[in-house]
């Protein structure tokens, strides 16, 4: 029977209830605030998966476009296809949140799948689909170390505020969502506008502070509807052993003893300053251990496990050391960074390149800046939306020595990009200012620790070798943690390879000197406590000080220029009235401009028109054509050159701007008499007019004569009885009586 939880948190009620939907998952709920309703689901598989070394947990975010009542904009796909970048992002928050609270050594494979039902525009789905896993998985048959809860955090005009509304959101200093208890953060993710490392401090103990309603919330919920936990198997365990084998524990003491005696000569007498070299001495400790099983007559199946749990004891014993001995395999201190090099201009064409190093880890990134039609078109829950800044992130295979089939961004690639999107937002200028639509794309040649923040320093560099403005550099270091289980820790900066393990973070923070831009932890430990994070934010900082030295070395400020082979935009302003006139019937007046000039033109509802031209293409002629159209002629002004597009009995018409005529009355044409129009003027012919006047309907009259003075001898002469009253017109819609031209329609 479905039952209902509630609680009053931050002004609005939240609302779990279980036993509605999805009855046959391990464990399931849904999550309510306001009007927005989210589905958490979590299920365990009976047996365990063999030949892994790792426990196989997958985490997916849903979005269906029918909780905020979209259909989906393509004509021929209606269905939900693959996930988009957002909700994966949502799907990988939840996983670093989640994960660290499950026991690493299980090998039965766990799903848990967040789904939005209903979405009201206003309450923000990502807090809530961590509290739905976590309340799903507490609730559940899964072995789960929780429960956690997610919150997000604002500051608006210095105040905090529990999880912001939609439109609040976009008012706030920060953007920060928390995974964790009152005690302990297992998961950050967060944007600001460069604020200060005690100003996020603050923001991280408001958040815990008030994580404590949703908290008790869930532990009601495990009180009325919670599951027994089931045992689960690891790998390589079994309930049943032939006589005289010895246990799995047992092989394991064997395995840390052996370690514990031979890796200081292996990884430390010689320290490994590549990753090469110490991932040679990993397979050089494989070998020995292989060696010494060997000799131990332990079985093979039993030394197997035993070389699936190696990486986890060598990273162990790395950890200790660092704690105990101040020792990095890489010989290292503590707040020591690799060598950094800075690189811009790195390829010939391109409109700007920047090629960083820190250490062994290379990320080349280059900018392409395009018109503003290039922007990204949106679709998700919270409806359409554009993006002028699109960060793209690439990981071959080759850049860890490996290979592997090319098969586009994978989650971790579109984790890693958005990221370094996210770090350098704050810095762009505005698209009143620089009205570029811009794509930034990281190219990892080289990983070995924190790919992820070589981008960020990348694509800085590369922005400013474009000729971008950006107020800022923005720079950012992965930072690591050694920690056990006593409670000791020390900060890692600049984290790489085999420092990534139990006991462990990875804890990216970018910004300014001016403040943070963007952060992203996960964690190998239960949480973080107050004293690493602080810890860790101090030490952070001036790492990231000689992060920017390194860039501002290389190029101190944005180029004043942009890059020869970037597109030339020219921006300005036309009355909304006459978007219609510029675009004109199914497109055919702006068609006809792009086609002879070779531009792109983008027009805003608000009147805004920008035009885009690559080298060789005619800006200003394009530009000119788009300003005549919608130009108000006014008495007195004279044309030069302009071409007779119509002759008639009474007169000529005269096109003095692009779709716009006038008539010359034929006794506007000389101070002498004229017979007939058709004597001295045909299509094509230019002539020079004055603009006689513009009736009350926008019809333009012009004179010839009048650009000249009468002869000493003119004489008024009377109207001929031939001549039309004041005849005038449109092109295309024949004669009509009046005393002047106007603009041709195109109806």
């Amino acid at each position: 029977m479905s039952q209902q939880f509630s609680t009053e948190w931050g002004g609005r009620t939240l609302t779990i209830e279980v036993g509605k939907f999805a009855p046959q998952a391990g464990g399931a709920c849904t999550v309510r605030y306001g009007d927005t309703v989210v589905l958490g689901t979590a299920t365990m598989s009976d047996k365990t998966r063999d030949g892994i070394d790792y426990f196989p947990l997958s985490v997916d975010f849903d979005e269906k476009l029918y909780a905020a009542g979209i259909i989906k904009g393509s004509r021929f796909i209606k269905r939900e296809g693959r996930p988009s970048d957002e909700a994966v992002l949502t799907g990988r928050m939840v996983d670093r949140g989640i994960r660290p609270l499950f026991n690493d050594s299980m090998r039965n494979e766990v799903q848990v799948v967040t789904s939005i039902l209903s979405y009201d525009n206003e309450n923000d789905h990502e807090a809530l689909c961590i509290i739905a896993a976590s309340c799903a998985l507490t609730i559940s048959d899964i072995p789960f170390n929780g429960p956690v809860a997610g919150i997000r955090v604002g500051q608006i005009e210095g105040e905090w505020v529990i999880n912001p509304t939609v439109e609040a959101q976009t008012k706030s200093a920060l953007d920060l969502v928390i995974t964790g208890t009152t005690e302990k953060v297992t998961q950050i993710e967060a944007s600001a506008q460069q604020v200060s490392e005690e100003i996020f401090i603050a923001a991280l103990d408001f958040g815990r502070k008030h994580m404590k309603e949703p908290l008790k919330l869930i532990e009601q919920v495990r009180a009325a509807v919670g599951k027994e936990k089931r045992a689960t198997l690891s790998v390589g365990a079994s309930s049943e052993l032939p006589e005289g084998e010895i246990t799995d524990s047992a092989i394991l003491d064997l395995t840390h003893a052996f370690i514990a005696k031979h890796a200081g000569e292996i990884f430390y007498d010689a320290p490994k300053r590549s990753k090469a070299e110490r991932m040679a001495a990993f397979t050089k400790m494989k070998d020995a251990l292989d060696v010494y099983f060997t000799r131990e007559n332990i079985a093979k199946d039993r030394r197997k496990m035993a070389f699936n749990k190696l990486k986890h004891v060598v990273e162990e014993y790395i950890t200790e050391q660092v704690i105990e001995q101040g020792r990095r395999v890489d010989g290292r201190g503590l707040k020591e960074i690799r060598t950094l090099v800075a690189e811009v201009a790195a390829l010939p064409r391109t409109h700007g390149t920047g090629f960083f190093q820190r250490g062994e880890t290379h990320v080349l990134s280059v900018v392409t800046l395009g018109s503003p039609g290039d922007e990204q078109l949106l679709q998700g829950i919270e409806g359409e939306s554009k993006k002028r800044y699109m960060h793209h992130y690439n990981f071959p295979a080759y850049s860890v020595g490996e290979t592997g089939p090319n098969r586009g961004p994978g989650r971790r690639e579109i984790g890693h990009g958005a990221l370094a999107e996210k770090a350098l937002i704050p810095v762009l200028p505005p698209k009143e200012t620089f009205p570029y639509t811009i794509r930034v794309v990281s190219e990892v040649m080289s990983s070995n620790g924190s790919s992820s923040m070589g981008s960020t320093c990348g694509s800085t560099l590369a922005l400013m070798d474009a000729g971008v403005p950006i107020s800022a550099p923005v720079g950012g270091i992965a930072m690591g943690l050694a920690s056990n289980k006593s409670g000791k820790y020390v900060i890692l900066t600049d984290l790489q390879d085999l420092e990534d393990g139990p006991g462990g973070m990875d804890f990216k923070i970018a910004g300014t000197r001016a403040g943070i831009t963007a952060i992203q932890m996960d964690t190998k430990t239960d949480g973080l406590t107050s004293d690493i994070i602080r810890d860790t934010f101090a030490q952070a900082r001036e790492a990231r000080m000689q992060v920017l030295d390194a860039i501002h070395a290389c190029l101190p400020e944005p180029r004043a220029d942009l890059s020869p082979y970037a597109p030339k935009i020219v921006t300005f302003m036309i009355p909304v009235d006459k978007i219609r006139e510029v675009i004109g019937p199914g497109g055919k007046v702006i068609n006809e401009i792009i086609d002879k000039t070779g531009v792109k033109i983008d027009i805003e509802q608000t009147g805004q028109v920008s035009v885009t031209a690559v080298p060789g293409a005619q800006l200003e002629e394009a530009v000119a054509w788009i300003k005549n159209i919608v130009r108000v002629v006014e008495a007195g002004e004279i044309f030069e050159n302009v071409p007779v597009v119509r002759v008639e009995d009474y007169g000529i018409f005269v096109e003095v701007l692009p779709k716009q005529d006038g008539m010359v009355h034929v006794s506007e044409m000389s101070w002498q008499r004229v017979e007939s129009p058709h004597d001295l003027f045909k299509v094509g012919d230019l002539v020079k007019v004055v603009v006689k006047e513009i009736d009350e309907q926008g019809r333009i009259s012009l004179s010839m004569k009048r650009m000249t003075p009468p002869p000493t001898d003119f004489q008024e002469r009377p109207p001929r009885d031939d001549r039309a009253d004041g005849s005038g017109g449109n092109r295309g819609r024949g004669g009509f009586g009046g005393g002047g031209g106007g603009q041709r329609r195109g109806r």
